[in-house]
């Protein structure tokens, strides 16, 4: 038996058969469209009235007319998703309907009743099944009909622009010491800099998600990453400390839209399982990108100035503009854009703020993206200047987290998939409280370098298995406000971390930086996470994820 029918008995399919086809499923050519958005005691009627049609094997009459298809009573349905495209008629070689409908100029796009049929979607969002529609896949997202091929190149494109981000904040972050002495300043002020940085990335996020909802995906996209081009272009030539920083401002505000586009794409795109896939992509580059870009920077300053580290990120952008130009389509079609509900800004932030799931996961994505930082912001002098690493050591020490956060992102989507990403956050939580309370006790006790490395490897990994699930929780819910909802995360991220991280080197004033003055700020942020998970996302009352 079909799984929609149950366990209802068969005169339950007979009348559905007959609700959906009144004049006999053997008369006419059986076509049906079913959006997602129907009620759902609708979608069951209607796909099980298909599928009897289909599984008793009735043949249809080529010349008897066409059956009217049942659609939905609700006139504000926004598109077809799903086509549960009709069993074909044949008409026999040589008759005045084929020599019609040979002649006859191309179908124009049809509306029945309430849900619009086109011929072509370049997002793949209509799906007809052909022939043997009792074996052919049912597409529920419109990413789902994509090559493998044409998916391998959303993740490339779509990683690179997520990259962006955190290359523009930490590519030049080696160049600090040359860029205080050209400008003659202090280190302080250097570090204006990065803070005018992270303040442009944060706000440029708020501006663009919202944005990406009302005018589509494209338009922000690249007029912001053309805006990122030329800022970078002038911070490799400003004169002064302060044209250097405006510029970086404006880097930050260009880089934003690419994590933020990203995400809303792929969540344009897809749903469900193959979300979580998609999505633990971008967080295995933007859990990965952070710790890598330092490197390729101190790699740059060895055969180039420091102004030819924006040179480069000049260039960056522009390849992405170009790309994004060439590949990105245009994913939120017009009539999403102003669905009932979701047609101002603040409607979308509405929706948002007031989901107790979506808070839940923005604080646990926050405190998780805090205690990252914290290490990032204390591993070059804990390790530098008490361990006496050289800075190849220390890049090899990067390298090893690094391979931590792959292996935790790449296992978490699997994971997510099968047991719902809200239980693979109940684990990864719980495991960066226990990593950094080892790195406290192991220091504590004097075990040495081994004694923080390795469960400071435990931390970076649970780091990956949390950052892909916080995001398929928060967008898998708000796919009519992906970009407001990815804005609001990045935003949160960068800025709760940016106000954190240096509690470090606070508490460690006069003293030095430890591994348990680092650690103590990792602990706090791993037991915010885990308080926010159990006491407002609350794991049982999540929904598993649709296929």
């Amino acid at each position: 038996m079909h799984p929609l029918a149950g366990n209802r008995p068969r005169h339950w399919e007979k009348d559905a058969l007959n609700r959906q086809y009144p004049d006999g499923p053997r008369r006419g050519r059986a076509a049906a469209s079913v959006s997602i958005d129907q009620p759902e005691s609708i979608r069951d009627d209607l796909s099980l009235a298909s599928f009897v049609v289909f599984r008793r094997r009735v043949r249809l009459s080529p010349r008897a007319p066409t059956v009217r298809p049942f659609t939905s009573p609700s006139s504000r349905l926004p598109k077809t998703l799903l086509d549960t495209a009709s069993i074909p008629t044949h008409t026999p070689p040589g008759s005045r309907e084929e020599s019609a409908a040979t002649d006859a100029p191309p179908a124009a796009p049809t509306t029945t009743g309430s849900i619009r049929t086109h011929g072509a979607n370049p997002t793949g969002a209509i799906r007809t099944l052909g022939s043997n529609p009792a074996t052919a896949p049912i597409m529920l997202h419109p990413g789902d009909s994509l090559s493998s091929g044409r998916r391998l190149l959303y993740v490339i494109l779509l990683g690179a622009l997520t990259a962006l981000g955190p290359f523009t904040i930490d590519l030049y972050l080696p160049a600090f010491p040359v860029l205080e002495a050209d400008f003659d300043t202090t280190a302080a002020a250097i570090q204006l800099t990065l803070t005018g940085t992270m303040i442009g990335f944060g706000l440029g996020q708020l501006i663009v998600g919202p944005l990406s909802d009302k005018v589509g995906r494209r338009i922000p996209l690249l007029s912001v990453t053309a805006l990122h081009v030329l800022a970078s272009v002038a911070a490799a030539f400003a004169p002064s400390l302060e044209l250097l920083g405006v510029a970086r401002v404006l880097m930050g505000a260009g880089a934003a839209a690419g994590g933020v586009v990203a995400a809303a794409i792929v969540r344009d795109l897809f749903g469900g399982r193959r979300l979580v896939v998609m999505l633990s992509r971008l967080a295995l580059v933007s859990g990965v990108a952070p710790v890598l870009a330092p490197l390729v920077g101190s790699a740059l300053l060895l055969v180039m100035p420091w102004r030819g580290v924006f040179v480069v990120l000049a260039i960056y952008g522009a390849v992405m503009l170009v790309s994004a130009i060439a590949f990105v389509p245009e994913t939120l079609p017009p009539a999403r854009r102003h669905e009932r509900g979701t047609t101002t800004v603040w409607q979308r932030y509405q929706s948002v703020f007031t989901d107790r799931v979506f808070i839940g996961v923005l604080i646990i994505g926050g405190m998780t993206f805090s205690g990252l930082f914290s290490y990032l912001s204390a591993s070059s002098f804990l390790f530098q200047e008490m361990y006496a690493f050289s800075p190849q050591e220390y890049g090899v020490l990067f390298a090893v987290n690094s391979v931590g956060v792959v292996v935790g992102v790449q296992t978490a989507a699997r994971l997510a998939a099968r047991f719902g990403p809200q239980w693979v956050l109940a684990v990864s939580t719980a495991t960066l409280v226990a990593a950094s309370v080892a790195i406290i006790v192991t220091d504590q006790l004097g075990l040495g370098l081994w004694g923080t490395i390795v469960p400071l490897f435990v931390f970076m990994t649970a780091c990956g298995f949390t950052f892909p699930c916080v995001q398929v929780l928060a967008l898998d819910r708000h796919g009519k406000a992906a970009g407001t909802a990815q804005s609001i995360i990045g935003a949160t991220n960068f800025g709760v971390a940016g106000i954190i991280s240096p509690l470090v080197g606070a508490i460690a004033a006069g003293s030095g930086i430890t591994a348990t003055t680092m650690a103590s700020v990792m602990v706090g942020c791993a037991v915010v996470g885990v308080i926010a998970l159990w006491a407002i996302v609350r794991p049982r009352t999540v929904e598993q994820l649709t296929p």
